[in-house]
């Protein structure tokens, strides 16, 4: 078993934990932090975190080929913006993001750690990990517009 193609799994399923179970209390946070109670449901938070597990095992099972490790990027960098927007939101509301604690804690460093590795061993171009980092990094970005467009259109 590679320890490193296994992190972010294993990163992801201690954020969901800290989301929803311990100490949990996102799915209410977050309403109260975006309201737009239509967008975000218990079955909504289910799916985008199950399909967030499974390609986390997906990244394990390609393992260190080059496809593995781009994909170990992109997600990483994705995990990396998501822990990032906790702080920020955290920030923003001034008051405690469920998953910010893990998020600032595994998922920036994971990411960080990663990047440098994988670069630095050699296993990975840096153009193929910009690339990388760029695709998963923008998930905060277009689920912000996402969010926003949905919001402005249910106004008017």
């Amino acid at each position: 078993m590679d320890g490193l193609m296994w992190a972010p799994f294993i990163a992801a399923c201690v954020h969901i934990t800290e989301e929803f179970f311990i100490p949990g209390g996102f799915e209410k946070w977050y309403r109260s932090y975006r309201p737009d109670p239509s967008r975000i449901t218990r079955r909504f938070l289910a799916i985008v975190n199950g399909l967030l597990l499974v390609v986390c095992v997906n990244i394990a099972f390609l393992g260190r080929i080059p496809l593995g490790i781009a994909y170990w990027l992109a997600i990483s960098a994705l995990l990396f913006s998501n822990g990032i927007w906790h702080a920020w939101a955290s920030y923003k509301s001034r008051s405690y993001s469920p998953g910010v604690v893990t998020g600032m804690g595994i998922y920036v460093p994971l990411g960080a750690y990663g990047y440098v590795y994988f670069v630095g061993t050699g296993a990975v171009s840096i153009g193929t990990a910009a690339i990388a980092g760029l695709i998963g990094g923008s998930y905060q970005i277009w689920s912000a517009t996402y969010h926003r467009r949905r919001v402005k259109k249910a106004a008017g």
